[in-house]
């Protein structure tokens, strides 16, 4: 169907930045393959309405395996399905990590990924409201803004998390994670900014980019050791691109490992019950899952001006003709970062925090006004995996998570909701808060806590690792993201992670971005 220098595999938080990074040599060539169609709907666009995109023709829409520590539950997992990807579905939140996971990256054998090193790639992709400074970019293409019009009842939450004791922060991505403080956004001036608009709208003006959506890969063609092209489907239709330099599979932690698999790069016997020829064995692609369990307490709340009127027309026309007021929230406005355990350089909890019932990913809804505390375990060491349900690339993967296999993560939980008590019930927010809705009464002592987390936690839709940098017996890529043992083939998404890092994932994966394209280009 045609022939380019690279093909680049969907266009989220990563791809849709290396294509346009590609893009900036006018002498090569770059398919951009996306299986979604276009992000322009409102409820993309509008910050506080991107739950209304789930189970749309804007997600994925995953569900897990029965979760083995979650009395056997499947857990609904959303992925963005549409140019910019998940960063046209998410909370916008810009958290970096902390310093200490891109040490141990470098020190685990990621060679060029040492915070210091990835430091000036993050400022360069950042187009911070508050300028450059030693810790952020003013010119990039990601606009990163303080909230638009932040809720009071956030900055009572905020108080509150600082009068249990955490320091006021208002910088999570400068010299200090730790404490509480209010979230910067990608958003502009209220609007969400996606990686399709920061990165592929002006970049879609350069001939040499070629923007295919609404097309599905199939998998990818290895001749000889070396990746050829990739075979798609559109329209009913099924062709083969043909890539003359590289092929990059940005896919995401649950697409990446499957189109791995399906073209024969994976466990040998997992690809042989599927009937899958295995052209090499590697029992890493698709392990080491990891992601951020989450468990969120909701408390009834006697503030005026939450969430709970946002869909009304009035806040309707104020967002749409001046891009203020409620319809500008991400919901979680307000956070922390803090310890539950010692022994770890970086916080390993994280509050998400906002003036919103928030349940059952956003679905769920309470007759009256509420806020939410989510308890999101940043530092989780919990790993599951994906597999191929069949050989079919239209069937979607099975996923396990595993969440809280590891006691430890169990244990941080707990103590995290036992804080997030501490600050409802601290001064700042003592006259306006009401019932706990939950946990609620009946999960008091540990062991009724632990019970609840098992029947009730969920996540923070932040799958990543399963295509890890490592060695070749520990890994799926080198640290210069090729796919070990084929030529021409390499993977630049928040798969290759060694580790999640300790924070919001999107910020890291648009970083493995600037780093594919730098390292596509050799300039590093």
């Amino acid at each position: 169907m045609g022939t380019y220098d690279y093909i680049v595999v969907g266009a989220g938080s990563a791809g849709a930045t290396l294509a346009a990074r590609l893009s900036e040599d006018p002498g090569t060539t770059v398919l951009l393959l996306e299986a979604g169609g276009s992000s322009r709907h409102l409820s993309v666009q509008v910050p506080v309405a991107f739950s209304k995109q789930f189970r749309t023709k804007y997600d994925w829409e995953f569900w897990t395996e029965p979760e083995p520590q979650l009395g056997g539950r499947r857990l609904y997992h959303p992925r963005g399905k549409m140019l910019g990807g998940s960063s046209g579905q998410n909370a916008m939140i810009y958290i970096r990590g902390h310093r200490s996971d891109y040490d141990d990256w470098a020190k685990g054998g990621a060679t060029g990924w040492s915070y210091d090193e990835v430091l000036p790639l993050f400022k360069r992709s950042e187009r911070n409201s508050r300028g450059a400074s030693e810790f952020h970019g003013g010119d990039g293409p990601l606009f990163v803004q303080d909230p638009r019009s932040p809720n009071r009842l956030s900055r009572s939450l905020v108080a509150a998390m600082i009068s249990t004791g955490l320091p006021g922060n208002d910088d999570f991505n400068g010299a200090e994670q730790l404490g509480a403080g209010l979230f910067q956004l990608t958003h502009r001036r209220g609007q969400r900014w996606t990686t399709a608009d920061g990165y592929l709208t002006p970049a879609r003006k350069r001939a040499n980019l070629t923007v295919q959506p609404d097309t599905h890969v199939l998998r990818v063609q290895i001749d000889g050791g070396r990746a050829t092209g990739v075979h798609v489907s559109r329209g009913g239709t099924v062709g083969f691109h043909r890539a003359e330099r590289e092929v990059v599979l940005s896919a995401g932690a649950f697409n990446t490992p499957q189109l791995l698999m399906l073209s024969g790069i994976g466990p040998a016997g997992h690809l042989a019950e599927h009937d899958i020829p295995v052209l090499l064995d590697n029992p890493n692609v698709g392990a080491n899952l990891m992601d951020h369990p989450v468990y969120i307490l909701n408390y009834e709340t006697t503030a005026k001006g939450t969430l709970a009127g946002a869909e009304s027309p009035i806040h309707l026309v104020n967002y749409l003709a001046r891009r203020r007021g409620l319809l500008t929230s991400n919901v979680a406005e307000a956070g922390a970062f803090f310890h539950t355990r010692s022994g770890d350089e970086a916080p390993d909890m994280q509050f998400l925090a906002g003036p919103s019932y928030f349940w059952q990913h956003g679905l769920a809804t309470h007759p009256r006004p509420a806020f939410a505390i989510g308890c999101s375990l940043v530092g989780s060491l919990s790993t599951g995996q994906v597999r191929l349900r069949s050989g079919d690339p239209q069937a979607k993967v099975a996923i396990t998570f595993d969440y809280f296999a590891e006691p430890a993560d169990m244990a941080s939980m707990v103590t995290a909701i036992e804080r997030a008590r501490e600050v409802a019930a601290a001064p700042p927010l003592r006259a306006v808060v009401g019932k706990e809705l939950h946990p609620g009464t009946a999960a008091r002592r540990r062991q009724e806590i632990v019970s609840e987390i098992r029947q009730s936690a969920e996540h923070t839709y932040h799958p990543a690792c399963t295509a890890r940098i490592g060695s070749e017996t520990s890994g799926v890529v080198d640290p210069q993201l090729r796919v070990y043992g084929v030529d021409g083939l390499r993977v630049a998404d928040a798969s290759v992670f060694p580790r999640i890092p300790h924070g919001n994932t999107h910020a890291a994966a648009v970083l493995v971005g600037e780093r594919a394209a730098d390292l596509l280009r050799g300039t590093r």
